[in-house]
């Protein structure tokens, strides 16, 4: 607890010194800008301060373009710290010299973010039976998760303040936001891990025109430091470089709305940082571009229920089924029993309707959502902490959307692909591919369940079926397994004889004569199925 107080006291600190609450009371502090400050401010407070600096850089209609201009130095500018300290990271990692694993290694880093930073390097051509593959060593901040997690600790503290004291704590479930927070941006910080979403990337997406993922080489991979292809693009937001260049804004800003979609619904794992410093554009056909992505730390899944129920909110948005979006948050129990459909949908329609069919630029999802979050409030909305990874990366889509084509119709690029999606989900082929897949398990499960649905009746349970009627039941399945014995068996002593009058035997026609013993068994099966058919039913 002390620890927490001193950060909070440390927190306090940077705000005053950085003139900060000029964002609250409007009073100018210092000669340097605004913006300058509260990048710096951010830098100095550590990682979790810089994502949500990274998160807000993306959001020009939200922020002044003079700060979001700031903020955007975070996305790969970060102070970095010496190269000759990467170098022996690196070194630490892999065991080797530099010297021994690449031909070069660039200590000044191309690229330096709040969790890691990016080396150019070539790999030895009798490292990969190549001559000098070119490749980037990410390597990881030192002590930058003992920071991370002092900062998650704070977090915490005040997650519970807030649950326990704010009227709406309950709803809000902030202790669940953090904790989903905390999962991802630990994971962030094993690049192993990161090197894998790569790969699961680059397998979904490879050959693919729309986007390309690098190669990651594993054998050079450590949880610190991850190496990986070089890829050579136009960073995103060089705009004016890209425009002379003569690429199709409009094309990359539909493609990249396709990419979105596709990647959470079409694949369920997507890249969920996409912040333009992750972003490069492939201008060998300035017509038609395409991207080229990196840093994987974050990505994100969603259960096949919520996939389901996004889809299908998505689908119902798009046709202005309003009715249809409040069902489906009761169906889901995002809002609670009881809620009147009527209600939350006149509500919901209110939000949308002024907003449909409008250019993004027209639209600021920052502020729609902001709306649909005070409309949901009144009927007691629960946050849902697993969607909100996806909701920020729905905003980092927009406004990356924004700056590229500003009059992008995201609902008319989005239906046609969630309308797909629907198809091949809920399809004939669908429902036959999930029939074959879940059938044999089915099939093993059917006797399991037979038995507890018996013993559910036999004790009364479920359909309100007494004793004396579940013996009777009883008595009437001994008496039918009985019949069916008989049956079966007379049958087969039947056949039995059938195959000896044919087949004979050197024995049985020395004593006794093949027809005899035949028709003998025959006669015998004959009686016995006779039996088995007159058993009272």
């Amino acid at each position: 607890m002390i620890g927490r107080i001193a950060r909070l006291w440390h927190i306090h600190r940077v705000v005053s010194r950085y003139g900060l609450r000029e964002f609250l009371d409007g009073k100018p502090r210092g000669s340097v800008s605004k913006g300058v400050r509260l990048r710096e401010a951010l830098e100095e407070l550590g990682p979790v301060f810089i994502k949500f600096g990274q998160a807000l850089s993306t959001r020009p209609d939200i922020l002044p373009p003079e700060i979001a201009f700031e903020l955007s130095k975070l996305q790969d500018r970060v102070p970095p710290f010496p190269g000759d300290q990467a170098r022996r990271i690196t070194e630490e990692a892999l065991g080797k010299k530099i010297d021994e694993l690449f031909s070069d290694f660039d200590e000044t880093p191309l690229a330096s973010a709040s969790i890691a930073q990016v080396h150019t390097a070539r790999l030895k051509p009798e490292a990969l039976n190549d001559p000098g593959f070119a490749v980037v060593v990410k390597v990881l901040r030192p002590g930058v998760e003992a920071s991370i997690r002092k900062d998650i600790e704070l977090l915490q503290t005040l997650a519970a303040l807030v649950e326990a004291l704010h009227p709406e704590g309950h709803r809000l479930r902030p202790k669940a936001i953090v904790e989903e927070y905390e999962k991802t941006i630990l994971d962030e910080l094993d690049l192993m891990r990161e090197g894998a979403n790569c790969m699961q990337l680059r397998r979904n997406w490879l050959g693919s025109p729309l986007i390309y993922h690098p190669l990651v080489f594993f054998d050079f991979t450590r949880p610190n430091v991850l190496v990986m292809e070089r890829l050579n693009g136009i960073s995103i937001r060089e705009l004016d470089r890209l425009r002379e260049m003569g690429v199709s804004f409009q094309v990359l800003a539909e493609r990249g709305v396709e990419i979105f979609f596709k990647q959470v619904f079409r694949d369920n794992f997507f890249h969920a940082d996409m912040h333009p410093g992750n972003i490069m554009v492939d201008t060998s056909n300035p017509a038609v571009p395409g991207y080229l992505a990196v840093d994987f730390g974050i990505v994100g899944t969603l259960t096949p229920g919520d996939q389901r129920y996004l889809a299908e909110n998505f689908l119902a948005f798009f046709n202005r089924d309003y009715r249809r979006v409040a069902e489906l948050h009761l169906e889901s129990e995002w809002i609670p029993a009881g809620t009147r459909v009527e209600e939350f949908e006149s509500a919901i329609r209110t939000v949308c309707e002024p907003i449909f069919g409008r250019p993004i630029k027209d639209i600021s999802f920052g502020f729609f959502l902001l709306r649909l979050f005070q409309v949901a409030r009144r009927f007691k909305y629960q946050v849902q902490p697993q969607l909100v990874l996806l909701q920020k990366t729905l905003l980092q889509v927009e406004g990356l959307g924004r700056q590229l084509y500003p009059d992008l119709d995201l609902w008319k690029t989005a239906k046609p692909i969630m309308e797909d999606w629907m198809r091949n989900r809920l399809g004939p082929t669908a429902m036959f591919a999930r029939v074959r897949r879940e059938g044999p398990h089915i099939a093993e499960m059917l006797p399991e369940l037979a038995s507890q649905a018996i013993k559910s009746l036999e004790r009364g349970e479920g359909l309100g079926i007494g004793k004396k009627s579940l013996d009777a039941m009883h008595a009437e399945m001994r008496q039918s397994a009985r019949r069916q014995r008989l049956v079966t068996v007379g049958s087969a002593v039947v056949v039995a004889a059938a195959i000896l009058a044919v087949v004979g035997s050197p024995a049985l026609e020395r004593w006794f004569g093949v027809p005899v013993v035949a028709w003998l068994f025959g006669a015998a099966g004959a009686w016995i199925a006779w039996r088995g058919l007159r058993e009272p039913r």
